[in-house]
């Protein structure tokens, strides 16, 4: 099955399960200041991008597969005004 997604907040609503899944993992590790925001937005704008064809299934298993890590870099960059 073949999914579409008219807007960005359409495609949000749709993997927020996913993005619950990895807040959840994240505070269980003690990582407390990264939300669902800061992970869609590092993908949609880095990783996505550079992504063909990219899937629903791509989508959700960037998600939960890309390192805490680089969730956590990006925010702290983010907030120190350097990404």
């Amino acid at each position: 099955m073949d999914y579409e997604f008219t807007s960005v907040l359409d495609l949000k609503a749709r993997i927020k399960p996913a993005l619950d899944s990895k807040v959840k993992e994240m505070q269980r590790k003690n990582i407390k200041y990264v939300n669902q925001d800061d992970i869609f937005e590092y993908l949609r704008n880095n990783v996505w991008p550079l992504k063909k064809n990219l899937t629903l299934y791509n989508i959700v298993d960037d998600i939960l597969n890309t390192d805490n890590e680089v969730f956590c870099n990006y925010v702290i960059n983010k907030k120190k005004g350097t990404f």
